[in-house]
């Protein structure tokens, strides 16, 4: 048969308390994690700040009171209705960044520093923008932010927070206004591309203008060029011409000097004029004929006299 074991109840009962005891030991064993802090009051005082690592606590008397983060922390701040310098209702909303800074002060110097530090993010941002104008809010972003990390960053460092920035996430204002916007930015929208549309039409006139007159310029000194060369030919054709002429003069009179040189231009003389007498009663049907056809040896002799002038002079 199989033996029962039997257990003394004060075995049982030790072993007990002896489980217990370890259980809460082991509860005032606290590891923080790392970047966070563990505010320790002993008897609901103030004791000690816990950061990461092992720590033990003395059983009874000590205890984990609050628990903060040292990360920086992102804080969504609700959106809000401002009313800005013109009268005008906008909805504003944003985020806040800030980061404890002492654990301590951030436990004892305020009871909900994210709470508090939402307000006056939120009362500042109404106060800025009751300073400006619908279009200003849109352009002076940076403003804003800055003027709302001052403030909450003043007002939170007695709580051990210090705010890094914030950032305006979205303006919204009513929906007529919108419109309204819309309408204004299509107008200069196309006023802007109206404008550009003219100084482009007024840039091509110009580029057309200054090609007309380079043309004009490079036609007129094209002109001028020919009418050199042309004059520049002229000259030289009547030079050449009257080169021609004075030699063949010089060797007509040269011909006239030789033997019956004299004979021989009273025979030209003579054959030219009948020749030119011949043309006019061919384009004439009437014709004076000289009543004393001697005429004839008279402008002949008048030549022979000339011609023999001439050449006593050479």
């Amino acid at each position: 048969m199989q033996e029962e074991i039997i257990m003394d109840p004060r075995t049982i009962i030790i072993a007990g308390l002896i489980i217990l005891a370890v259980i809460i030991l082991l509860s005032y064993v606290k590891v923080v994690p790392q970047r966070s802090a563990f505010i320790i009051e002993r008897l609901g005082k103030y004791r000690s700040t816990l950061i990461a690592g092992f720590n033990v606590l003395f059983p009874f008397i000590d205890k984990v009171r609050y628990k903060h983060t040292l990360k920086e922390q992102a804080i969504d701040v609700a959106s809000q209705i401002c009313i800005t310098k013109d009268n005008i209702s906008v909805e504003v909303d944003g985020i806040l960044y800030l980061q404890v800074i002492d654990p301590k002060k951030a436990s004892y110097g305020i009871d909900d520093y994210r709470f508090a530090s939402i307000q006056i993010a939120q009362t500042t941002m109404r106060s800025i923008i009751g300073k400006l104008e619908l279009d200003k809010t849109f352009e002076e972003r940076d403003t804003i932010n800055t003027a709302i990390v001052d403030a909450v960053d003043k007002a939170s460092d007695p709580w051990g927070v210090k705010v890094t920035r914030y950032e305006v996430k979205n303006i919204t204002p009513p929906v007529s206004i919108k419109d309204a916007m819309e309408k204004q930015m299509r107008a200069e929208r196309e006023k802007r591309a109206q404008i550009a549309e003219s100084e482009g039409e007024k840039q091509a006139k110009i580029n057309v203008a200054e090609g007309d007159k380079q043309e004009l310029i490079a036609r007129s000194e094209g002109e001028k060029q020919r009418r050199i060369n042309e004059a520049a030919g002229r000259a030289a054709e009547i030079e050449q011409v009257a080169m021609a002429t004075a030699k063949g003069i010089r060797e007509i009179a040269s011909a006239i000097g030789e033997q019956n040189g004299i004979e021989a231009v009273n025979l030209r003389v003579a054959e030219q004029y009948i020749g030119e007498f011949g043309k006019l009663a061919q384009e004439n049907n009437t014709m004076i004929i000289p009543s004393n056809m001697a005429d004839i040896s008279t402008f002949v002799a008048t030549a022979t006299s000339v011609l023999e002038t001439v050449k006593k002079k050479t």
